[in-house]
């Protein structure tokens, strides 16, 4: 494949029309907003995901810092990380805890609308879809289904949306779930396999997690005003 110059520019436009920072800074600026970034990676990230990482906007006046884990299975990095992180004497007291993947393309207002809805839900993920022309949104399982299950369906757009499971592309999380005393070790595990009586059973390390938080009793949601691309680095192009 002939590789061609490319000159990235990152479209800013109309942010600071639509969404002023200064309305979010003042609705937040009493809470305590300390995020830690886990961003689990093979070691070396797209220029063009990076550009988009450098423009997140973090709160301000608040404590904010980034874990990058490099070489690990996903689930096994989000393990490790949040393990250390629950041992540290000072990040064990932070509030928040941002997922980000190193193919994921957040908006720069991205983590502060995230952080809007945090008085009502425990885990909020970004509307972002999995990688094809056959993709589907990482939004699993309508809460108005009885009994439960994790059948991807479209959140809306422009609002926040109630669900079972979320990816961790862009996802932002309360440090206190892995405090409760019932959440089963080890936090995040990619499971497929087979049980007599049961039957099959597949699980990314997200549904995983996100299933046993929800016998928990915690509540996720999509926020559908979160769009966020997915990068396929080896066709260039961005689901």
């Amino acid at each position: 494949m002939e590789v061609k110059p490319q000159i990235v520019i990152q479209d800013l436009q109309g942010f600071h029309n639509k969404q002023p920072y200064e309305a979010n800074a003042k609705k937040n600026a009493y809470k305590d907003l300390s995020t830690i970034c886990i961003v689990p990676t093979r070691g070396v990230i797209a220029a063009k995901v990076v550009q988009y990482f450098m423009s997140i906007m973090p709160p301000m006046n608040q404590k904010f810092t980034r874990i990058f884990m490099i070489g690990m299975e996903v689930g096994a990095a989000y393990n490790a990380a949040i393990e250390n992180i629950l041992v540290h004497p000072d990040l064990s007291q932070w509030k928040y805890v941002l997922f980000l993947e190193e193919d994921n393309m957040p908006p720069p207002d991205g983590l502060l609308r995230l952080y809007e809805n945090m008085d009502k839900y425990d885990v909020i993920g970004a509307l972002y879809w999995t990688k094809g022309v056959d993709g589907r949104p990482m939004c699993y399982g309508r809460t108005d289904i009885i009994p439960g299950n994790f059948v991807p369906f479209m959140p809306a757009s422009d609002m926040v949306t109630p669900c079972r499971g979320v990816g961790m592309g862009f996802s932002l999380a309360k440090l206190e779930i892995f405090k409760h005393p019932k959440h089963p070790r080890p936090f995040f595990e990619t499971v497929q396999r087979y049980q007599a009586g049961i039957g099959a059973q597949a699980y990314t390390q997200d549904l995983k997690w996100c299933e046993e938080i929800g016998k928990l009793g915690y509540k996720i949601a999509v926020d559908g005003r979160v769009k966020v691309g997915h990068y396929d680095f080896e066709n260039d192009v961005v689901w």
